[in-house]
């Protein structure tokens, strides 16, 4: 079973076991989160949400707290000799699917 989530402003497509990155939630390690369903996937089966199904939740738990990778920026002004280079480091969350419920 598959499920269609809103988590972080972003859609996300998951599988129940399957890992996910998230902007950083104040949520210990071990902890459980519920993200409410969009769209459920079951094989043939279709449910889609107006805009969320029924009772229908994904339960996901906190493995751990890191850093995305670094993403670098340039600031540039032609003919004045102004260069400058900036970076951004986003704190993330790491969460694992553990089961997704039609309700």
């Amino acid at each position: 079973m598959e499920a269609i989530v809103r988590a972080d402003g972003r859609q996300l497509r998951l599988t129940e076991g399957q890992e996910f990155e998230v902007g950083r939630l104040g949520n210990a390690s071990g902890d459980s989160v519920d993200y409410e369903v969009l769209m459920l996937l079951d094989g043939e089966n279709i449910t889609v949400g107006s805009p969320l199904v029924d009772g229908a939740r994904l339960t996901a738990r906190v493995t751990q707290h890191g850093k995305a990778p670094k993403i670098r920026f340039m600031k540039y002004k032609n003919k004045v000799r102004y260069r400058r280079t900036l970076g951004h480091r986003q704190s993330v969350t790491r969460l694992v699917v553990e089961s997704i419920t039609k309700g």
